[in-house]
């Protein structure tokens, strides 16, 4: 379990994009994959097998949820999704500020990724995050490999548009030379003329 956790979390959270859902779906998945460990072939890693049947927990619960809340919004009642928890927390070694700026990029960056389409968001995390091969991921989520390797770029693409604002609003005040610096280097330059 502690070898997959990790894989299996991240995966459950690309679809259903809410921490305590992906944990309840990765346990889940644990229950059901022991109750049948008997129908594993072994025709594929048992990671690929498990991953599998999270990434497929996880759908099913996706499904359930939106079944409820298009009865729910067919009765009037909003539906809000109020919080979700970072990914994974830094280092307790961090300075202060380095964890809090590591943090602010980590939400930044899960919201984005959150935000993509759910077809480019499980290969993402699958590819990306967790470094499986094109190959694997295809075995996992049950496609073609130039399938996989399309989404993967066509995911990072939307990625760099959704990031491009936050990265050009934190360069714009990037390498600031005002001031003090500004005036001393005019001294120096009109020293020199």
């Amino acid at each position: 379990m502690v070898a997959n956790n990790q894989r299996m979390f991240r995966v459950a959270w690309s679809v259903l994009k809410n921490k305590s859902d992906a944990e309840e779906a990765v346990q889940a998945a644990y229950l059901s994959a022991f109750a049948n460990i008997g129908s594993y072939e072994g025709r594929s890693a048992l990671s690929t097998w498990l991953t599998r049947i999270v990434l497929n927990e996880a759908l099913g619960r996706q499904r359930a949820e939106q079944t409820r809340r298009k009865s729910l919004e067919q009765r009037g009642v909003s539906m809000l999704d109020d919080y979700r928890d970072a990914l994974m927390r830094g280092s307790d070694s961090d300075t202060p500020d380095v964890a809090f700026a590591r943090e602010q990029i980590r939400m930044v960056i899960e919201q984005a990724v959150g935000n993509l389409p759910e077809a480019f968001r499980t290969v993402f995390v699958l590819r990306e995050i967790e470094g499986l091969s094109s190959e694997q991921t295809a075995q996992i989520l049950d496609l073609p490999v130039p399938t996989v390797k399309t989404r993967l770029f066509r995911g990072r693409k939307r990625l760099q548009e959704l990031l491009a604002p936050e990265v050009k609003a934190v360069l714009t005040g990037t390498f600031p030379f005002a001031g003090a610096q500004c005036a001393q280097m005019t001294e120096r330059v009109l020293r020199v003329l």
